[in-house]
């Protein structure tokens, strides 16, 4: 991972796409500083698209409530976005797929809870759609990345398609993932493919979850926490801010915004 300051060009990019927990938030917290950089990044004219293994019940609020073009969430199973002043909603699966798979998803939740002592049901469980998730270290005692790569394997045995984020464990039945709903979602509404253009974006992300995206685009960024995960990650970013979560996320945007470089 090289320094944000060798990200050349800056000023030219159009767009951050970027995680929430441990990137834009600090603490779980969402800091004035990043909430302001997001905003700031907005009026700029630039393309701003969270892309969060948070629920759909959050993805709505986010959608219709902060300076962002769309949200991908679920870990790809769907984005929202407002249009005409409605949201519109697209995921990948329909309403009768979402609900069979739903309907699978307690005997698993009720088998890893039951093999890695410690864990818990995620706080934000009843506003999910599509997938299982699984705290080890938002609300409970942090319980350490063994016991987060444990409860992975448990999923994948059932399975599931499973990623560790800095606070979840995330399940879902399908191959989908952050990137690939990323894709659809600038190809329908943005008129672009990322497979050509994925270098006029950039994305900011912090855990291994995010690695399909690190890979993918030539600018991708790590806020700096990061580099905790090691060899947790199956593809590192190319860059990496000095600060920490939301302070990184402002100093990325701030490189962006003054086209450092």
């Amino acid at each position: 991972m090289r320094p944000l300051a060798e990200l050349r060009d800056a000023g030219r990019l159009k767009g951050l796409l970027f995680d929430i927990d441990d990137t834009l938030t600090t603490g779980g917290a969402l800091t004035a500083q990043a909430y302001g950089a997001m905003e700031r990044l907005k009026r700029a004219g630039r393309l701003v698209v969270p892309i969060t293994g948070r629920p759909a019940g959050w993805c709505d609020h986010i959608a219709r409530m902060w300076p962002v073009d769309a949200v991908v969430g679920e870990n790809g199973a769907f984005y929202f976005l407002m249009a005409g002043g409605r949201l519109e909603k697209r995921f990948q699966d329909d309403v009768a797929t979402r609900a069979e798979k739903r309907a699978r998803l307690d005997a698993i939740a009720r088998r890893i809870l039951a093999e890695v002592p410690g864990c818990a049901i995620a706080s934000d469980q009843a506003y999910r759609e599509t997938d299982l998730a699984i705290d080890f270290c938002e609300d409970v005692p942090p319980l350490g990345l063994e016991a987060a790569a444990r409860i992975r394997g448990l999923m994948q045995a059932e399975g599931m398609t499973a990623k560790i984020s800095s606070i979840h464990v995330n399940g879902w039945f399908g191959d989908y993932d952050k990137l690939a709903m990323t894709r659809l979602l600038f190809a329908e509404r943005f008129g672009a493919d990322l497979a050509v253009a994925d270098a006029d974006y950039a994305f900011a992300g912090d855990s291994p979850n995010d690695a399909p995206m690190f890979a993918f685009f030539a600018n991708s960024v790590g806020v700096a926490n990061v580099n905790r995960f090691g060899p947790q990650l199956e593809a590192a970013p190319k860059y990496v801010t000095r600060a920490e979560s939301g302070a990184g996320f402002a100093e990325l945007v701030e490189h962006l915004l003054q086209g450092k470089g």
